[in-house]
């Protein structure tokens, strides 16, 4: 299953839903831009996630494939969002934003890791 699907997203990113990220979760790169004690609060994480504060992004995404899914979590979509336009910016081909963040993901009862 892919969560990307075809046409030319806004931004040069796509928002995709709670349900869709836990869809394709272990099948893309998750990847939350929080903060260590936002991904271990209140708000929890993805199961799977891996933490890449936003300041470290684009260094860390030097040795990611360029052309692999990634999606990108925050608390409400913002900072996530500012994280999937600059990825795109660099030639990343297919970048998610998870709309509404964790705090969509929670609402919707997604399970979540603490």
């Amino acid at each position: 299953m892919t969560a990307f699907a075809g046409g030319t997203p806004r931004g040069g990113y796509r928002d995709v839903t709670p349900a869709a990220a836990l869809a394709a979760r272990g099948s893309v790169r998750l990847v939350d831009v929080r903060e260590p004690d936002e991904f271990h609060g209140e708000l929890g994480h993805i199961d799977g996630a891996e933490l890449v504060p936003l300041a470290t992004v684009m260094a860390a995404a030097a040795d990611w494939d360029r052309s692999a899914e990634v999606i990108l979590v925050c608390r409400s979509g913002n900072r996530s969002g500012r994280a999937a336009a600059a990825l795109a910016s660099a030639g990343f081909e297919r970048v998610m934003n998870l709309a509404g963040g964790m705090i969509a993901y929670g609402a919707a009862g997604l399970p979540i890791a603490r």
